[in-house]
């Protein structure tokens, strides 16, 4: 795999734009990676992220930032594509109506196809199995068949036998763990949104299960939340 400039090894870091995957990047950075960073319009309705993204991918100088455009809201089957179907702001039962079907599968496919076309062997992903909303594709056994995936499914992977490396730093990490190792990493969290229902502005509404787990964190954290919220 080809080195970044100054001879760092190339990574791609999955950016929501929201508070864990700008910590991923951060992580990815100081374990010594280029990071290259991607970003996917999937017809979100909490599009806020993306600008959000853009914010934090400059602030913590990834070489690039890409943006993808996928229609996932042609899809449907999730709360975060469908504008018809309302983001509960109570927790629920089972796998909530915020799952957008295959999400993590289609992402990780991306950064894998452009991890193999710039010369790339490390992928990050800031998927979360502690405090999350019990989505199956945040789980390590997701992540580890991914990874066996990625040595059967690319050309770098049959020819080398090696495959890539799918690193999901946060897996067992709890939201008051993640805020500290990023805040030490110098992650300004007033640059990321988080909300499901976020407005364009990207003032959060302070009720749906991500602005729950965020508020959270940051109060078992210690920590000021930055956070701007509607009134």
């Amino acid at each position: 795999m080809k080195p970044a400039r100054g001879g760092r090894p190339k990574a791609v870091v999955l950016l929501s734009g929201g508070l864990d995957s700008a910590t991923a990047l951060a992580i990815a950075r100081s374990r010594g990676h280029e990071p290259y960073a991607l970003s996917v319009a999937y017809g979100q309705r909490h599009a806020a992220e993306l600008a959000a993204a853009g914010r934090v991918a400059r602030a913590l100088k990834a070489r690039r930032h890409l943006v993808i455009d996928v229609n996932l809201e042609a899809v449907g089957g999730s709360a975060l594509t469908d504008r018809r179907v309302g983001v509960p702001e109570r927790p629920t039962r089972g796998i909530p109506v915020t799952y957008v079907p295959a999400r993590n599968t289609l992402l990780l496919a991306l950064a894998l196809g452009w991890a193999e076309s710039i010369g790339a062997r490390d992928i990050y992903i800031g998927v979360n199995a502690v405090d999350y909303s019990g989505y199956p594709d945040c789980r390590p056994e997701f992540i580890r068949a991914f990874q066996r995936l990625s040595r059967l499914a690319t050309k770098a992977g049959v020819e080398s036998g090696r495959g890539f490396r799918i690193h999901a730093p946060l897996i067992r990490w709890s939201k008051a763990r993640i805020i500290r190792r990023g805040a030490r990493l110098g992650v300004d969290y007033a640059l990321t949104v988080s909300c499901y229902q976020a407005d364009a502005r990207g003032r959060a509404c302070g009720r749906c299960d991500s602005c729950r787990l965020r508020r959270a964190g940051f109060r078992a954290a210690g920590l000021p939340d930055p956070t701007r919220y509607r009134r």
